[in-house]
């Protein structure tokens, strides 16, 4: 099983930019297909984007796609969200997940079982 870890989560004024990782501290990170999700208060878990174990699939929810890139980092170990142009409604606590699956553009969230414990991305005046 593999353990993750999210990081680079804040505060940002809208049209800001903000870069999240997920680092995996237990086995290799491209073993796994991996995802991204946030929630919102009172919201369901909704999936943003998801990329396969080669970095050749890649997918994204509408509301993410033309602003968001995901891609793996070898050197680290890592698989990156860079998010850019947020707007007030990408608020939320943002997880990375493994799944035994594959990056499917249905972005489900019981696809994955390796959760990370989240960050929360802020994006306000």
């Amino acid at each position: 099983q593999l353990q993750v870890v999210e990081s680079g989560g804040g505060l940002v004024q809208p049209g800001g930019s903000l870069r999240l990782s997920c680092a995996a501290s237990t086995g290799p990170i491209n073993s796994y297909p991996i995802g991204w999700f946030r929630q919102a208060p009172g919201k369901e878990r909704e999936g943003v984007s998801c990329i396969n174990t080669n970095s050749r699939i890649i997918n994204y929810a509408d509301s993410a796609k033309g602003r968001f890139t995901i891609s793996r980092d070898g050197a680290t170990n890592t698989v990156v969200l860079q998010m850019t142009n947020l707007k007030p409604e990408d608020t939320g606590v943002y997880y990375c997940a493994a799944t035994l699956y594959y990056c499917s553009s249905s972005l489900r969230a019981n696809d994955y079982d390796m959760w990370g414990r989240g960050t929360q991305v802020t994006v306000a005046s």
